[in-house]
């Protein structure tokens, strides 16, 4: 390399330190250590290894990037617009103000190029890991003799926090022992975090960490050195495994008061100390310019757009030779693709073959029910599970399992639930999968982080969460979920569905697949459920998110019920109907969903006009904008008991007795007070006759 290469590659490093501090400085705001320490590792990177076109960001073979270390998204935002992507100068002056295309941390969907959102640390290379498990299952399936249509690599910036997380652990052991030898991470091995230096609080041997997971480690790269860090990259592309590049680096780099210090790590250097900077960098561009040489050497417009079209000529080729192949790859990468007619028959017929059995099945087998009918005709589907397959039942028959180096439609995940969620949301960001994955419903805590970046990131990923309820039995209150329906449809975003038997449960499946802007769960039981009846017009009811099951003459009161309480709404309607009182029957299936409805059908499943009671085992909080102030919900707001599960129930007031005597209290306590008020329905003063006699 000669000396003015050197100066060149130097500058061009220093323009990333340069926009970091002034973007930083003018926000008053942000993290300007990272990008200053890890500058020379991204142009190392950037200009002379990624394979990316910026004027088509979503290009399929391109390789992915993702910023673990999201704090840092200023490297991130400085090397989208000195490569050339749609990220003006203008917008990196507005860095972290309201509606800019710099928020603080990257976020998928809002700056061209970001290929996840990052911030919450170590889930950045939990995604990276899914993005390459997606390419090698893809390059499996599509790529033939002579034509590697997919044949791209992930490459992932990561630093001590993403290390200290423990979904670093579960995602890492997993790329190993997949041999994804195409993921290659650069550690941002600086010693420093928040509160200092990290020697008091993580004294892990990182290598041998990831040599003991599978991995190839390149020890004690200098971050800073480039011809290190071009032997370094070279190195890690002749790799059969995936690769940690340790690089020492200075946080802050660069600056003569703040570099190697927590001070540079989450503020403004200060106005001072960057004109300190600039000297010791030998940087005299005003803030927010750059020398025309750098911004001629950055630019990756005409190389990206080669590499492109290359690929693009390949992949004519291929769609020569292979034309079903590659119409299929380019229908999976469209991220509007609706689901297919055979997808589409085999839902349809799912859902027709539950109503027709009405059987009385556990929800989690309606669902395996399901994919059995599905799962061969969507070939992007994938599946997994946290250990748990033969609980959950997410596989089907005919299905392939991920084990090992190998591939398959079905993974194996092990008791990593968070670990999954990540890696899910990898597979979705990555394009041309369809992922799912099952654990309990009470580990759903475990994975939460996960399932609101799936929310956040508006990812079609679909969570099926098991054993939904106290009706689990005897393992006790550590497996039994109480709070947990409640909080995950507090997550924007998230459609939660609990359905009440087989044809609901296929219902779920076809509106969690088809749809397209955001996660989905499935809550589902492990105890057997009757089927609630009903024609084959409740499917598309069903699909509203909440219908009238049972519509009776003269009715005065409206049983509201999800999931396994439904069966006891209908049996407590059932029993008020022999003392002359007629009850609606309810059930909600999906409040997300329900509450997206027009307000007449809101209305009009859910009448104002009646008193209102709400039956499910777990918290009742959500319950109550449904029922009312003068309504009544009865749920589940401590912690369940180890015992069989009839005899919790019976415990826990979920019984249809129990729930006919609140509905007569309900009834009147409405029917007394409307007396008083002068202004009680005839069927409300009929309900109290029958009361009092």
């Amino acid at each position: 390399m000669t000396a003015e290469n050197l100066v060149l590659r130097r500058q061009c490093a220093n323009a990333i330190r340069a926009l970091a501090m002034d973007a930083v400085q003018a926000a008053n705001s942000g993290h300007p250590g990272m990008p200053m320490g890890m500058a020379d590792i991204a142009e190392a990177l950037w200009r002379h290894r990624l394979r990316h076109d910026p004027a088509h960001p979503r290009w399929i073979d391109r390789d992915r990037f993702v910023v673990s270390n999201g704090h840092g998204s200023m490297l991130l935002y400085a090397l989208l617009h000195l490569s050339g992507y749609a990220l003006p100068m203008e917008e990196l002056r507005r860095f972290r103000q309201l509606h800019s295309r710099t928020p603080g941390h990257p976020e998928v969907g809002v700056t061209p190029g970001v290929e996840t959102t990052t911030g919450p640390l170590g889930q950045g290379i939990g995604n990276a890991v899914g993005m390459a498990l997606a390419e090698k299952l893809l390059a499996q399936e599509f790529n033939r003799p002579g034509h590697p249509v997919i044949d791209h690599r992930t490459y992932v910036f990561l630093g001590d926090g993403c290390l200290m997380e423990g979904i670093s652990h579960e995602a890492c052991s997993l790329a190993g022992t997949w041999r994804l030898n195409k993921l290659v991470a650069f550690y941002d091995d600086n010693g420093i975090s928040i509160d200092g230096e990290v020697r008091g609080w993580f004294g892990d041997d990182t290598p041998r960490r990831f040599e003991a997971y599978g991995w190839t480690v390149l020890r004690d790269v200098d971050g800073h050195d480039v011809q290190a860090l071009d032997a370094a990259i070279a190195q890690a592309a002749a790799a059969d495994r995936p690769v940690l590049v340790c690089c020492k680096t200075r946080i802050g780099q660069g600056s003569p008061n703040r570099a190697g210090t927590a001070k540079a790590h989450g503020e403004p250097l200060g106005e001072a100390e960057i004109a300190l900077t600039r000297q010791a960098l030998g940087w005299s561009a005003a803030p927010f310019e750059l020398p025309p040489r750098v911004v001629q050497a950055w630019s990756a417009r005409e190389s990206g757009a080669a590499l492109h079209a290359a690929w693009q000529a390949r992949f004519e080729a291929y769609a020569q030779e292979h034309p079903a192949l590659a119409r299929e790859l380019l229908r999976r990468h469209r991220s509007d693709a609706p689901l297919t007619a055979q997808a589409e028959a085999a839902l349809a017929s799912a859902a027709a073959a539950a109503q027709q059995r009405q059987a009385a099945v556990a929800t989690r087998k309606a669902s395996q029910q399901v994919l059995d009918e599905v799962g061969p005709a969507m070939p992007e589907l994938i599946g997994g599970s946290a250990d748990l397959t033969g609980s959950n039942l997410t596989d089907w028959k005919g299905h392939r399992a991920l084990k090992g180096a190998g591939t398959g439609n079905h993974v194996h995940y092990g008791v990593r639930e968070f670990g999954m969620a990540a890696i899910m949301n990898g597979l979705a960001l990555h394009g041309g999968l369809r992922p799912f994955g099952g654990t309990f419903l009470t580990f759903s805590d475990y994975a939460r982080n996960g399932v609101r970046m799936s929310a956040l990131m508006k990812l079609p990923v679909i969570y099926v969460f098991t054993h939904d309820s106290i009706g689990l039995g005897e393992d006790g209150p550590t497996h039994q979920p109480v709070e947990h329906a409640s909080s995950l449809r507090l997550i924007p975003g998230v459609d939660v569905w609990r359905p009440a038997d087989a044809t609901e449960t296929a219902v779920a499946w076809r509106q969690a697949l088809r749809r397209l802007d955001g996660p989905s769960c499935l809550l589902l039981t492990r105890q057997a459920l009757p089927h609630a009846g009903g024609d084959d017009e409740r499917i598309e009811s069903v699909a509203r998110g909440a219908y009238v099951l049972q519509h009776p003459h003269a009715e005065c009161v409206a049983l509201l019920a999800s999931g396994s309480e439904l069966a006891i709404a209908r049996a407590a309607a059932a029993l008020l109907a022999e003392e002359g009182i007629a009850a609606r029957v309810v059930s909600v299936p999906c409040m997300d969903v329900f509450e997206r409805q027009p307000a007449d059908w809101r209305h009009a499943v859910i009448p104002r006009h009646l008193p209102r009671l709400a039956v499910e085992a777990g918290s009742s909080g959500l319950w109550w904008k449904f029922v009312g102030e003068h309504g009544d919900v009865i749920g589940l707001d401590r912690f369940g008991e180890s015992a069989p599960a009839g005899e919790l129930f019976k415990l826990f007031g979920f019984t249809a007795e129990a729930v006919a005597e609140r509905a007569r209290r309900l009834l009147a306590s409405a029917s007394q007070a409307g007396v008083k008020a002068g202004g009680t329905s005839p069927r409300a003063v009929q309900a109290l006759d029958v009361l009092q006699r």
